[in-house]
């Protein structure tokens, strides 16, 4: 047992490192499937090729169903099931899981690391500079300024990227992105994000409350930082979502 709270478990599946407690697993991980029973299955749910002992079957790891080694011989990372190793996985889940190596690579890194934004917590119209970073363990963000806030990640129920437009002749459109579209916000091209709207559930209550975030204008604040930040937590809403349905 690790001294972060973390311990090593054993699945069907593989190795898996995870929380010791339920309660403090991360809201973007994903429960192990239930495996397709051997006896339901005497063909790969892909290609239809008959089992016998020269055609094995094998599970895939992501989604449970039944295939071929040639439909599922792919071994890839799988962090939201806190998997230690690459594991066995159809194309289609490996795909899934390749897309997002990169957030737990790159983006996270930048959540936890924290950007700068004038915050204005409605209906208030006051704001204040504040760095707002995601907590080590995935299930807070923490804005500290002359006030301090903890925002329970799963509590979270939408996230809007502002975003500023460069379209020619035109002056800055600003234009929103929902949790539910997937279209990403990357820096460069025809638009930044420039500022975010949070929606969520206070603790201890089913009221809502809702924060405005926009990049700072201060000489002090990184700009690309805030955009990469927001960019990141575009992402993050995208797996909050899609760990919310499955």
């Amino acid at each position: 047992m690790s001294s972060d709270g973390k311990k090593l478990v054993r699945s069907p599946s593989g190795l898996r490192m995870v929380p010791e407690s339920s309660a403090h697993r991360s809201p973007f991980c994903l429960e192990e499937p239930p495996w397709v029973p051997d006896k339901e299955c005497p063909r790969c749910m892909q290609c239809d090729t008959k089992f016998d002992f020269i055609t094995r079957k094998h599970h895939c790891r992501r989604c449970g169903k039944c295939y071929c080694d040639k439909c599922c011989s792919k071994k890839v990372p799988l962090p939201r099931m806190c998997f230690v190793d690459p594991v066995r996985q159809c194309a289609e889940c490996a795909l899934m899981s390749q897309k997002e190596t990169e957030f737990y690579d790159r983006q996270l890194k930048v959540l936890m690391t924290g950007a700068t934004f004038f915050v204005t917590a409605e209906p208030s119209e006051d704001s204040e500079t504040m760095v707002c970073r995601l907590s080590n363990n995935h299930r807070y963000l923490f804005l500290d300024g002359g006030n301090h806030y903890e925002i329970e990640v799963a509590r979270i129920s939408s996230v809007q990227i502002l975003t500023e437009g460069f379209t020619p002749g035109e002056k800055d459109i600003h234009t929103y992105t929902s949790l539910l579209e997937s279209q990403y916000i990357t820096e460069g091209g025809n638009t930044r994000a420039n500022g975010m709207l949070l929606q969520y559930k206070v603790s201890g209550s089913e009221d809502f409350k809702q924060m405005k975030f926009t990049s700072c204008e201060d000489v002090n604040c990184n700009k690309k930082l805030s955009a990469s930040w927001l960019a990141a937590m575009h992402k993050a809403a995208k797996l909050l979502y899609e760990s919310r349905d499955q």
